[in-house]
């Protein structure tokens, strides 16, 4: 009998998540000594309840529908796992003859791959435990940039440019669009790229890496509105004020599983309440991460990529990492993956850097739009406006 090898599925999932099930799933039918590929139904949770689903004998046929499918096709969750939990994933992955496990999530994700590799070394097991970058946050530290970001940073950037151009067409209001990200403005900045050049994009972008001041972005809108009619804004979900208290209060909150308040709502109520100027609000949400239809192809590829090569590694002998990627070229854009102790990437949060922000807090650098634009993997469609 050969060992077995498991795939998880951990945290909200992106629009290419299940790229990186088809990389992962591929890469392990080439390995005779695999006898069963499972995946964990529903996250660590199946695990623990033993429902594994076998991926081995799916044909090729069904594998490559994987590539274009959103959401989980395995199934995810976000259950709170203490000591005990693992000590049952571990019963489970004996049980089943497990010798290799591939966590595929964000920094929780990577946590617990990170803990339950520790559990294993510490009692002496031969499983081996690897984990592929997943998140639209792009919040996972040391590598450049995660799959699932540049399809949403793809989205955003395409649907502010819709957005932007509607008002041009009918600019009587100031229009909040409400960005995922929570407490990293990554996806939030995305929507710069929007403008391209003819001047159809975000006005304003706030990110949750500056303290947000009531005052100042009255201000800034009610100046952009001496200049033009129609403004649009791009705020993130995750803003708070200078003592680090969320602008809208969090409807629910457990552990890092956070929904958050409406904040375009409450940005556009003040616009009309302290500036008595027409405004609303747009909250993408799940929308935006499950947009498959605007799926970027370098983010696929490299999704792709990271499920395939975490495979490879785990069968080659590694564990207790995780696929990363380092950038050795913008333009040209050239990215070479490498593994990263999990140690690492362990519950770090990866915010925005400086120099991606500008001065005044209210949008994004050049730099960061360099460094963003290859992620979302060609150019947007170009727009016409004679208004």
């Amino acid at each position: 009998m050969g060992d077995n090898i498991l795939i998880v599925h951990g945290g909200g999932p992106t629009s290419v998540i299940n790229a990186s099930l088809y990389g992962a799933v591929k890469e392990a039918k080439k390995y005779k000594e695999i006898d069963h590929i499972y995946a964990a139904r529903n996250g660590t949770g199946g695990l623990m309840r033993e429902e594994l689903i076998e991926l081995e004998k799916v044909p090729d046929e069904k594998l490559e529908l994987l590539l274009n499918t959103p959401g989980s096709a395995i199934g995810t969750s976000r259950d709170q796992i203490e000591q005990a939990e693992y000590d049952r994933m571990i019963e489970v992955l004996l049980k089943k003859n497990i010798k290799y496990v591939l966590f595929n999530g964000g920094n929780g994700s990577m946590d617990t791959c990170g803990k339950l590799y520790k559990n294993c070394q510490a009692r002496g097991l031969d499983i081996r435990v690897m984990g592929i970058p997943k998140t639209h946050d792009n919040d996972i530290a040391i590598t450049d940039h995660s799959p699932g970001y540049g399809s949403i940073a793809r989205y955003m950037a395409q649907s502010v440019k819709e957005v932007a151009a509607d008002v041009k067409g009918l600019p009587i209001h100031v229009v909040v669009v409400e960005a995922l990200g929570r407490n990293a403005g990554w996806t939030t900045a995305a929507s710069a790229l929007a403008d391209d050049g003819d001047g159809v994009g975000p006005d304003l972008i706030y990110l949750p890496e500056r303290p947000f001041d009531e005052e100042k972005f009255l201000d800034d809108v009610k100046k952009l509105l001496e200049k033009k009619s129609g403004i649009v804004v791009v705020a993130s979900e995750g803003l708070r004020d200078k003592d680090g208290k969320p602008i809208v209060e969090p409807i629910f909150q457990v552990g890092r599983a956070t929904y958050f308040g409406d904040v375009s709502q409450h940005l556009a109520n003040l616009v009309i309440k302290k500036l008595g100027y027409k405004a609303r609000g747009e909250k993408p949400g799940l929308v935006g991460r499950a947009a498959a239809h605007e799926q970027s192809p370098v983010d696929r590829e490299e999704a792709v990529l990271a499920g395939k090569m975490a495979c490879e590694a785990i069968m080659n002998g590694e564990s207790g990492k995780m696929v990363a990627f380092e950038r050795v070229s913008t333009e040209p854009y050239v990215m070479k993956p490498f593994l990263v102790d999990i140690d690492k990437v362990m519950m770090y949060e990866r915010t925005m850097p400086d120099e991606f922000i500008n001065e005044e807090g209210n949008g994004v650098t050049e730099a960061f739009k360099e460094w963003c634009k290859p992620l979302i993997g060609g150019e947007l469609p170009r727009m016409i406006s004679f208004n």
